[in-house]
């Protein structure tokens, strides 16, 4: 199946299965989690790598040479395949995955001008009310998707771009309005999906995050035995991020002084006060490093009550 074609993944997992299932062609697997840290717009450039380097590094202690071997040579491989006349982009429905995805695509737009993409995107099969990864489907389904994948138009092209320069840009506001003049898009997911993202900033009311406040709620709620439960339990209800077993871990880590214990969780009675908005925990969290693309996570507030973000000015 597609005889010349340059197949671009959103992880090892769909490479391996498409592989698995005999596709033809050159792979690419694209390693990176462009929804966490700072990104530029330019992507692929020096700076570019030099930013996210920083941030595996701080964040999650990534080691130079890890980085290299397993996201910068990768890059590299895909920067040498230029023979192939078709492109086919493997994405899913969450944050995670359409963030790197619209990367992905204004790297395409910038150094593989003329060539024919198409696009493979999971999420909903007929009738289902859960959203599948790639991997999750069976072998006639994800011949189904190939069959019918979406092939991209310069407008299309243009419009990922943008939303990608948006992404990227020092503030989010026009990120906000923006997504959702575009009915007749491609990218069925990316709306969604960048909502989810302008959720990531610190609410007004507590000074959590949706995903911060999840963990907090999910901790006092389910009543897990252990860290290792409470990841689960996050894992299965946050489809809509697409966020890893590490992404949660640091997530918690950041708010372990609000937790009693991880064996069983427990939250302390600040935590409980915080999640009932008695306490607002935006100073304790508050820092100048952490960003949401190129916006710093802390220099805006998400107002519940109108759906808005509010800039800090001072």
């Amino acid at each position: 199946m597609g005889g010349s074609i340059l197949h671009i993944t959103n992880g090892d997992s769909t490479t391996n299965y498409l592989k698995k299932l005999k596709y033809k062609g050159e792979f690419i697997t694209w390693r990176e989690m462009l929804c966490e840290g700072k990104t530029t717009t330019d992507v692929g450039s020096e700076t570019f790598w030099k930013n996210r380097y920083d941030f595996f590094k701080s964040s999650y202690k990534v080691s130079k040479q890890k980085f290299i071997d397993y996201t910068i040579k990768e890059y590299r491989n895909l920067c040498n395949e230029k023979k192939q006349k078709e492109i086919v982009l493997w994405f899913e429905h969450d944050l995670f995955c359409q963030i790197n995805m619209i990367a992905v695509i204004s790297w395409l737009k910038r150094y593989r001008k003329g060539y024919n993409i198409s696009l493979v995107c999971s999420g909903k099969v007929g009738n289902s009310k859960k959203m599948f990864g790639l991997p999750e489907l069976n072998e006639k389904q994800i011949h189904n998707h190939f069959k019918n994948r979406m092939e991209l138009t310069q407008d299309d092209v243009e419009y990922a771009d943008y939303i990608w320069q948006l992404y990227c840009s020092d503030s989010p506001l026009r990120l906000e309005t923006v997504y959702k003049f575009n009915p007749m898009s491609p990218f069925q997911y990316l709306a969604s999906a960048i909502e989810a993202h302008l959720l990531r900033f610190p609410s007004i009311e507590n000074g959590l995050n949706k995903v911060e406040n999840t963990i907090l709620e999910t901790a006092l709620n389910q009543k897990p035995t252990s860290k290792k439960e409470l990841i689960s339990q996050l894992l299965n209800d946050g489809e809509v991020y697409g966020f890893g077993d590490l992404q949660y871990e640091n997530k918690i880590n950041e708010l372990r002084k609000l937790f009693h214990s991880f064996n069983p969780v427990r939250l302390t009675k600040k935590g409980k006060e915080v999640l009932d908005n008695e306490i607002n925990y935006y100073g304790q969290l508050r820092n100048d490093i952490s960003y949401l693309g190129g916006s710093k996570k802390y220099s805006f507030l998400y107002h519940n009550q109108s759906n808005k973000l509010l800039q800090i000015t001072s």
